[in-house]
């Protein structure tokens, strides 16, 4: 029986999710700016309209916008999307000037800029770190303890007892490494190390694919070796260690996104599985009718997934300015201002087609393409 959380909670969930995510990254923009004495003009959550808004002491302006997709901090003199100084910005008083975000060094403008996806990080780590400390970590070895008959495993001679040390040339430390490898690669044949004994071996398997439908309808391909683990051995983590398996988790979680888009860019996953605001939504309400606990861990990876999305080197997004900085600061001069416009021009034109393709697979997933087609028909 399929199980939908409702609107109200999804709605509710989506706002738990994002609204915190969002607020921590534009937070960091905004501490890194005062930190280094640029004043903040603006602090908004969402886009569009103010709903609601004040203005403190400092003449910042913090307010939330009807849109709540995302959010912005407009530093003084920032007046384009290149971050170019203008006529407008040098007719200032040299005072005034000062406090501007481009009156900085690049060294500064570039940390003020990075400051935004590391707290999403570090949120995540937090997080994870708490999970760590307080519920445990997987240390189950990646010791075979069954062999489905007929499986892959079976096909390429694995037997109980055999210690997987790596699949296809990447280490494996514990059993949930080589469940999560696997799970990703549906259909694709992959060389399996591991031990028997005091022995090394070495043998090859095509994974088989699974097309799993979870409580709430989803339905997801994953790859199936057809094995089984021996005992679970879950181990909570002491508080001054919390925070180093924190980082390994978000390292893995970050592994897993590269490893996803690297399938999608190279065809062996469909466009279909990229997912916006709509499917965060849908997956937000989900998770909260699973409990507090479920919410949190989506937190968690989605603020970790934010912070890599803005870290990619796209005109508009943070990585794309991080990316001119570096060749200001390789140059020693900014990469002329008309190259900048259309570079951004560029980059907003991408970033609507990809959010285009994405509401698409969004309201597909929900099925509202099937139920036109049987309308239709």
């Amino acid at each position: 029986m399929i199980q939908t959380p409702g609107l109200l909670l999804t709605i509710a969930a989506f706002i738990l999710v994002i609204g915190p995510l969002v607020f921590v990254h534009e937070m960091g923009h905004y501490l890194a700016g005062r930190w280094f004495g640029v004043k903040a003009e603006a602090f908004s959550i969402g886009f569009g309209r103010e709903v609601a808004g004040w203005t403190d002491k400092r003449g910042t302006r913090w307010k939330l916008g009807w849109l709540p997709l995302g959010g912005y901090v407009k530093f003084a003199g920032d007046m384009n999307p290149a971050s170019q100084p203008s006529a407008e910005w040098l007719s200032l008083p040299a005072a005034e000037r000062q406090r501007t975000f481009q009156a900085k060094p690049v060294w500064q403008r570039a940390i003020i800029v990075a400051a935004g996806p590391v707290v999403n990080f570090v949120l995540a780590i937090l997080i994870l770190a708490g999970f760590a400390a307080t519920v445990g970590v997987d240390r189950t070895p990646p010791v075979v303890g069954t062999v489905q008959a007929g499986s892959p495993a079976a096909q390429a001679g694995l037997r109980a007892g055999d210690r997987v040390t790596a699949l296809g040339g990447r280490g494996i430390d514990t059993y949930r490494d080589l469940q999560l490898y696997v799970i990703m690669r549906p259909g694709e044949r992959v060389a399996i190390d591991y031990v028997r004994g005091q022995t090394p071996a070495v043998a090859q398997a095509t994974f088989g694919r699974v097309a799993m439908r979870d409580r709430f309808g989803n339905e997801t391909a994953i790859g199936r070796l057809g094995i089984s683990s021996g005992a679970i051995v879950y181990e909570p983590v002491p508080l001054l260690e919390a925070p180093v398996a924190g980082v390994r988790m978000v390292g893995g979680i970050l592994r897993g996104t590269l490893d996803g888009l690297g399938q999608i860019i190279t065809g062996r996953r469909s466009l279909d599985e990229l997912g916006g605001p709509i499917r965060i939504a849908k997956v937000s309400g989900e998770q909260f009718s699973l409990g507090w606990s479920a919410l949190v861990l989506l937190i968690a990876f989605v603020s970790i997934n934010l912070g890599f999305i803005n870290l990619l080197p796209v005109p508009m997004l943070d990585g794309g300015h991080l990316f001119f900085y570096a060749i200001e600061a390789a140059r020693r001069r900014p990469v002329a201002a008309s190259t900048q416009e259309w570079a951004y021009r560029g980059g907003l034109a991408a970033l609507l087609a990809l959010m285009l393709l994405v509401t698409v697979n969004d309201l597909g997933s929900l099925g509202l393409w099937k139920s036109l087609s049987g309308l239709i028909g």
